[in-house]
């Protein structure tokens, strides 16, 4: 069991430079706490209150290019963003294991496909405004749910609607980033009474993040973002694999 509580502090490392540099984070952390004997729902719960504290940071970062979308405020985004994060989480809670263990194969490979979406297709310099505030705010209510339930690939999905309600991609990164700590921290706040949490190994992670998501930010001007990104969709299709094998 100690070597696989070495494998999971190197592995939030990584996990925390991942997310600081280029996101995808969760690929990483998700099978390092499940080699630790947990279930796939208790290492998702358990992943996302590890990984909480660095994105609590990253948003920090940037929270001067925050920016309402689509019409509706800022203010409005982080209502139904923390609304949205709540039903997801208490979906989860609900869900039972045996269930959430089949379900899991089938939302690494969503998530895994909107990263390599996000990361690799080619982007418009210029995208004229698709969503008004209703779109908007349904987009932003759906991908909180989803971002309480499980969150892989969240970051990529606010960036396509809220660049799709016509912020510039700089504005619409910075917003997506605090959107996901809000979402996040909604779903935090109930699964801490969760009896799926593990402690030791939030503990360990939590740990390993924050050191790598300070090395992240040390390196952000010296690495190739596309080469990690390139990673974390590779580890997401092995994981995504193996997930698919080992279902009952």
């Amino acid at each position: 069991m100690t070597t696989a509580y070495g494998i999971l502090f190197i592995a939030a490392l990584w996990a925390g430079i991942q997310n600081a540099l280029a996101g995808g984070g969760t690929f990483i952390t998700l099978p390092a706490l499940m080699l630790t004997g947990m279930s796939a729902l208790a290492a998702n719960i358990t992943s996302t209150i590890a990984l909480f504290p660095g994105q609590l940071t990253s948003s920090w970062g940037g929270r001067g290019h925050v920016s309402g979308a689509g019409g509706l405020s800022f203010r409005a985004l982080v209502i139904i963003s923390l609304a949205g994060g709540i039903l997801g989480a208490i979906l989860l809670l609900v869900t039972p294991s045996s269930i959430f263990q089949h379900l899991v194969p089938w939302l690494v490979l969503f998530a895994t496909s909107v990263f390599a979406w996000g990361s690799f297709m080619p982007r418009k310099a210029e995208r004229p405004p698709g969503l008004n505030a209703i779109g908007a705010g349904v987009a932003q209510f759906c991908i909180a749910i989803y971002g309480g339930y499980f969150g892989g690939g969240i970051g990529f999905l606010m960036l396509a609607a809220l660049t799709a309600a016509g912020l510039a991609i700089r504005n619409a990164n910075a917003t997506k980033n605090v959107l996901a700590g809000v979402m996040n921290a909604s779903a935090v706040l109930i699964f801490v009474f969760s009896p799926q949490v593990h402690w030791l190994q939030a503990a360990i992670a939590c740990a390993g993040a924050a050191i790598g998501g300070v090395l992240g930010g040390m390196m952000v001007s010296r690495v190739n973002q596309k080469v990690l990104r390139a990673a974390a969709v590779l580890i997401g299709v092995a994981l995504t694999i193996g997930l698919f094998l080992r279902a009952p």
